[in-house]
Order: structure tokens, then C-alpha cells, then sequence
């Protein structure tokens, strides 16, 4: 297995994040799929980070409440992550 960082690796961050926010962003997308996603393929699930950040703003978009604060639970923690220097710059 390669080293995430390591010179000629692609890595995406559904690689870096942890099994737990992996399975929360899933469970997300599965929970709100019919109501806030239902333009996407039915066995969508984001592969990016910019992918999991478009999907969290659709959740916000089209959903209730509730899903406007889930979705943007993450969509702020991812952000914050995703603002901080690159290991490999």
C-alpha cells in the first residue's frame, strides 16, 4: 500500500478522512437521497472532497432543517480541513 503523500500517488479525500466521517457523509447522502438528491444517480456517493462539498450544499439546499444542520456540520468540518496546506506543497 502506498504512502498517502508519497511523489505520483493520486489520493482523494474520501483516502485521508476516517472510515467514521466516511460512513457519516454515506449515511447522509443515503438518509436525504429521494428528498435533496434525487438528480443524481441512484448509487451516487461523493468519491472527492469537492464532490462530498457540492453534495453537503445540495443537502442544504433541498432539505429540511434538519438536514441544513447535519450536512452543514460536515460541510464546515470538511472546509476547515480543506483550507490547511497541502503535505506535499
Amino acid at each position: 500500500m502506498p504512502i498517502p503523500w508519497e511523489r505520483g500517488t493520486v489520493v482523494t479525500i474520501m483516502d485521508v478522512i476516517d472510515d467514521d466521517l466516511r460512513r457519516q457523509v454515506n449515511l447522509l447522502v443515503d438518509t436525504y437521497r429521494d428528498r435533496c438528491l434525487w438528480f443524481l444517480r441512484a448509487d451516487y456517493y461523493p468519491s472527492d472532497l469537492t464532490d462530498v462539498l457540492r453534495t453537503l450544499d445540495y443537502i442544504r439546499r433541498y432539505g429540511d432543517q434538519e438536514a441544513f444542520r447535519k450536512a452543514g456540520e460536515l460541510h464546515q468540518w470538511l472546509s476547515r480541513d480543506s483550507s490547511k496546506p497541502s503535505a506535499v506543497s
